[in-house]
């Protein structure tokens, strides 16, 4: 595939929620694309908000927690099948709130040195 594949690229934050030297990472459920795929939480923008505001609206949503959000770490294009991101990631601190799975089937606490999950 071709960079041309892809006119329209689709902004999407990430967190890089950090609790106890562990890092969030959460499973896409079989039905979503791609599927089973390990993934930092996060999500699209909405045309009426910042990747701050998104970061804060999709953990609220994904796993019934809040967060603040913190430095911007950098960002990174991708492309697939079905569409193209720029994901976007941020350093993310946790507020409040019991995690409940609203979105993904799992969920981990790695290490930063974790490789593969």
């Amino acid at each position: 595939m071709n960079n041309t594949d892809h006119a329209d690229i689709v902004k999407v934050t990430a967190a890089i929620l950090v609790k106890d030297n562990k890092i969030l990472i959460a499973r896409r459920g079989a039905d979503d694309q791609p599927p089973d795929k390990w993934e930092f939480p996060g999500g699209k923008i909405e045309a009426h908000e910042t990747p701050e505001q998104c970061l804060k609206r999709e953990m609220k949503e994904e796993f019934d927690i809040d967060v603040s959000v913190g430095e911007y770490l950098g960002s990174s294009i991708y492309h697939y099948d079905h569409i193209s991101i720029e994901l976007l990631a941020y350093r993310t601190c946790w507020q409040g709130g019991i995690i409940h799975l609203n979105a993904h089937d799992d969920f981990r606490w790695i290490s930063p040195e974790h490789r593969r999950v």
